[in-house]
């Protein structure tokens, strides 16, 4: 059974004091012991940015990758040994600015894989550039006089890409990204779960007290199958006008499922053959 003395690691988190990672942090270890990840059936890869540091702070199996390039890595693994509990954390400038791509097309496969992306609305790790979920006509270091583009929504952009799961959560309720990590996790199919996350050094407009007093939580009687409704839930933004909680969900088969070398075993279960390949060297065309 995991603990949290088991993913415990010999390396101080150097987040900045007050940086949303800390609550992130914190919820997937909690999410680790009460679903039981470990490293027999779990790993996870993260991107460049603050959250990719994630790799040092968690003793699972992980790997990091090139910017943006985290998502093709964990659909990898997860072909390789679809038997796996497979995270992606990645940032809104990772995951829609230099890996925009593999994002929109991973939830058109529908990969089984959860995607943990850390939204602050802001390149964090470089000190503040505008990054694909920057707000139009905020100023940054390399806006200074506002931003001039519209900003990538993001859940709307997943559950319009194709995602079977999209969630969101907000660093200031611990306990709710926990059950929703378990939740994205225990979904089959590709699962997002946009995670409000204050970047209390460089973006001073997205503060902790913006997004306590103006998200609220999905109620009980939400309907997340219905796409339209969800599709109009995304792109809900303003005073009190930001909801938490399962956005969309679809069931319909995974990428994995539709290979038939892997979709009754695992790749690596499969022993390796030897050919000789050598008449293909002579055959003349």
């Amino acid at each position: 059974m995991t603990t949290l003395q088991d993913l415990a690691t010999p390396i101080t988190p150097n987040f900045c004091p007050g940086c949303g990672n800390f609550g992130i942090w914190a919820a997937f270890k909690n999410a680790a012991v009460k679903a039981g990840w470990d490293n027999h059936n779990t790993v996870f890869t993260a991107g460049i940015g603050c959250h990719g540091h994630m790799v040092n702070f968690v003793k699972l199996t992980s790997f990091e990758g090139l910017h943006g390039r985290a998502i093709p890595v964990a659909s990898g693994m997860k072909f390789a040994n679809h038997a796996l509990n497979v995270f992606v954390f990645t940032g809104d400038g990772d995951c829609l600015g230099e890996g925009g791509n593999h994002f929109i097309h991973a939830c058109r496969r529908n990969h089984n894989i959860t995607i943990l992306l850390h939204n602050n609305s802001i390149y964090g790790l470089t000190t503040g550039q505008t990054s694909p979920a920057t707000y139009k006509g905020q100023k940054t270091k390399s806006t200074p006089d506002g931003n001039p583009d519209e900003p990538f929504l993001v859940s709307h952009l997943a559950v319009a890409a194709g995602a079977t799961f999209v969630a969101r959560g907000f660093t200031g309720d611990i306990a709710g990204l926990t059950d929703l990590m378990i939740a994205a996790n225990n979904h089959q199919g590709l699962s997002v779960v946009e995670i409000l996350q204050p970047c209390v050094t460089f973006n001073k407009e997205c503060s902790p007290s913006f997004y306590m007093e103006n998200t609220y939580k999905l109620p009980e009687d939400y309907d997340p199958e219905n796409k339209a409704l969800a599709l109009a839930k995304a792109i809900e933004w303003g005073p009190k006008q930001i909801p938490l909680g399962i956005i969309y969900r679809q069931n319909r088969p995974v990428a994995e499922s539709e290979f038939p070398q892997i979709a009754e075993n695992t790749l690596i279960s499969k022993e390796a053959s030897v050919r000789d390949i050598s008449e293909l060297f002579t055959k003349q065309h």
